[in-house]
């Protein structure tokens, strides 16, 4: 029993889940079941700790053709046409080995895509980082990390020909021992020619495609569903390696095949490789299968049963063919120079039988393996420190507004990051329309109907750390408000949760509230979650990160010529604040750039004002009274109107008319900055929609004049565009 023990600790399973797995089997398990069972019931495979609170979100609307439970999300997007989006999480693997970690996440989640027969055209990036400021050991470090993921996000979406047009990059102290990576892909297809992962009727055939297999990836699920400590961050054969060439063969290959009627269903080979490939196509129909794993193509000698199973090798899938045809099927992947077996059959029995040189050497019932898979309701607690930041505990009245000015426009967090955002080709496809720094959300066209989409990923973790409720739901607004300010209708989210550790009572507290937030403000703005996944254990040495719910909205607007730019135009437009501006400080940039502090109360959320802006936008937008707009976030409207002014070139001048000076930078939710060319018209439209306006400014000049800052636009510029380049090559 000792041994037991000891090998059940190993593979991260309780006491309990083994008596559990001895119920379900009837007998005790062999090692290579055993093993099937850790990885299928790990936390990044099984959901365990979140499934609960996933339980509620809002999936439906009349525009959303399959919401969770597939590869990716689906939405109806027009003229037959559908937008397929989803976004995960490589966390881990980008911490131990940034190049590969990051470059698999970008392959994992194209093929996520067009595994469900959509042609992928976009991709976004969520990236959090350490402090790369401080010229100390950790701070090298951090820089070394972004160069690395960087090139491996880069690497891998150049290869494959897919463009990267957009993302966020934020940077704190919380991140310096588990940075997050968080990768999207959107892509389109006709809304008729959807594929599921999906494998059933007996006697159709079950075929390996793609890469042969190794050994790399090994125990990569069970990694990522455990905390860092000092002794496995070095846990390099874990992480898998990508081959971009490969994988843009196999994304052809599998779009040609698409256009035949020969298979069943096709499901990607992501974390646990073929257990959960064949585990989920089978359980989604209440199949059984038989493989056969010496048949399995092997790049490497002497491969065991468990490692073909479990390895996460790259660029590879599972495809249920239709019988009769598996000929067709494997001649159009040879034809593109890639492996191709017959590996198995689809069975009724309901059992996963494995076979080694005909042997059998597993017997796994398929149904419970998914049905009976723990859901723990682990204890929750409300954080402690949350009572020690409610009061903002700095003296905000006295400071110098020119000081504290400049010392926000040069943070990590406002500046361009054109160093990360030039190495990924943004225009190849031809479709972008808006890409990386150019401000807001990022927009392509969609050439078979018209439509252009709109897409924006967006969290502030400062605001989740002190109101991890509200903090989720701000995301989903802040997402939602720059898709409306490129003047597309904000449609549905796909969702990446990033924690930390969920066996603190205190962690599952914060990410039940930010689920509750969520779910929240997608029901009030009528904004479904289609898609998403769940990142927990973000933490080192017993130290987590911020919450932090990453957010991507997908916007559609029917009319692509008339998205809206995101910085000022043309001289003599008149400049309009929209929304409700209050001393809102909590969770600041301010507090963080000036204090080092996260403290105090988030702004209040009003769902009805959100959604009075976004149409106005929309509204304004489709009447041609606006040439510009941008929604006032992260260091308000000082930093917004400076965003605005340097990237649009253009010099203004602007007088605020708040009772405290320093309300220029304070962040009150549900408002925007709008360049107007018809002021008469435009404030007609903001009193039918019944919301606040104030003309504060008008474009002209070669300066930046805000109340009684001024500045040389040039200067600015300067500031702007280069200082993250000089910091981030400061090693190279």
């Amino acid at each position: 029993m000792q041994n037991i023990e000891n090998t059940i600790k190993e593979l991260k399973l309780t006491k309990d889940e083994y008596q559990n797995i001895l119920k379900i089997l009837g007998r005790k398990p062999n090692m290579l079941e055993l093993q099937i069972f850790s990885s299928m019931w790990s936390e990044h495979c099984s959901y365990k700790s979140s499934k609960k609170y996933l339980n509620g979100f809002p999936v439906s609307a009349p525009w959303v053709i399959q919401g969770p439970g597939e590869n990716a999300g689906v939405i109806d997007i027009g003229g037959g046409m559908a937008a397929v989006f989803k976004m995960e999480s490589h966390n881990h693997p980008s911490f131990i080995e940034p190049y590969q970690g990051a470059a698999t996440g970008v392959g994992g989640i194209l093929r996520d895509i067009f595994t469900m027969g959509a042609r992928p055209v976009a991709n976004l990036n969520s990236l959090r980082f350490g402090n790369i400021s401080k010229n100390d050991k950790n701070g090298k470090y951090q820089r070394y990390l972004v160069r690395g993921v960087v090139e491996g996000i880069g690497d891998y979406g150049n290869c494959m020909g897919v463009p990267t047009i957009g993302g966020e990059t934020f940077f704190d102290d919380c991140y310096n021992g588990n940075i997050l990576v968080n990768a999207f892909t959107l892509g389109v297809c006709k809304s008729d020619e959807i594929f599921y992962g999906k494998a059933e009727g007996a006697g159709n055939l079950v075929i390996y495609v793609g890469s042969k297999t190794g050994r790399d990836g090994l125990g990569g699920a069970v990694m990522a569903s455990d905390s860092f400590t000092e002794e496995n961050k070095s846990l390099r054969p874990t992480v898998q390696v990508g081959d971009p060439f490969t994988e843009k063969l196999l994304l052809e290959a599998c779009l040609e095949l698409f256009k035949k009627d020969y298979i069943i269903g096709i499901q990607d080979m992501g974390a646990a490789g073929l257990t959960s490939s064949s585990f989920e196509m089978a359980g989604r129909s209440g199949s059984g299968m038989k493989m056969y794993l010496d048949k399995v193509p092997a790049r490497e000698e002497g491969m065991k049963p468990f490692e073909f199973m479990l390895s996460e090798s790259q660029e590879r899938m599972l495809i249920c063919a239709k019988k009769g045809f598996e000929e067709k099927v494997l001649k159009i992947f040879k034809d593109w120079d890639l492996d191709a077996e017959v590996i198995g059959e689809v069975t009724d029995s309901g059992n996963m039988e494995l076979y080694w040189h005909n042997e059998k050497v597993a017997d796994i019932p398929i149904g419970p393996i998914a049905q009976e898979a723990p859901v723990l309701d682990r204890p929750i607690k409300k954080p402690e420190y949350l009572q020690n930041i409610k009061n903002i505990s700095v003296n905000l009245k006295d400071l110098n507004i020119d000081e504290v000015f400049d010392k926000l426009i040069s943070s990590n967090e406002v500046v361009d990051k054109s160093w990360i955002y030039k190495q990924y080709d943004s225009m190849v496809q031809t479709n972008t329309i808006k890409g990386p720094g150019k401000l807001d959300s990022s927009v392509i066209r969609v050439k078979e109907n018209g439509v252009a989409l709109s897409m924006s990923s967006d969290c502030n973790p400062r605001y989740c750390y002190i109101d991890p409720f509200n903090g989720a739901a701000a995301a989903v607004m802040e997402s939602g408000r720059n898709v409306a300010m490129s003047g597309a209708t904000p449609k549905a989210i796909t969702d990446c949760l990033n924690y930390g550790n969920p066996e603190n009572p205190e962690i599952m507290w914060q990410f039940a509230k930010g689920c509750e937030g969520i779910k929240e403000a997608c029901k009030a703005l009528n904004t479904p979650v289609v898609s998403g996944n769940v990142s927990l254990y973000n933490e080192t040495n017993g130290v987590g990160i911020f919450p932090t719910p990453a957010i991507v909205m997908v916007g559609v607007n029917h009319e692509a010529t008339k998205t809206i730019p995101n910085c000022f135009q043309e001289n003599g437009n008149s400049i309009y604040l929209v929304g409700d501006t209050k001393s809102d400080f909590g969770g600041s940039l301010l507090l963080k750039e000036l204090f080092n502090k996260v403290e105090g109360v988030l702004p209040i959320i009003d769902y009805q004002k959100e959604l009075a802006l976004w149409n106005l936008t929309i509204e304004a937008n489709k009447n041609n009274l606006i040439k510009s707009a941008k929604d006032v976030n992260v260091g308000g409207i000082a930093i917004d109107l400076y965003k605005m002014a340097v990237v649009g070139n253009k010099g203004i001048k602007a007088k605020s008319s708040f009772g405290k000076k320093i309300d220029i930078f304070s962040e009150s939710f549900s408002r925007a900055l709008f360049e107007v060319c018809d002021d008469n018209k435009f404030e007609k439209l903001a009193n039918k929609f019944g919301i606040k306006y104030e003309k504060i400014g008008i474009i002209e000049g070669d300066k930046f004049i805000l109340d009684d800052i001024k500045r040389d636009l040039s200067k600015l510029q300067d500031i702007y565009f280069n200082s993250f380049n000089d910091l981030i090559e400061k090693d190279i």
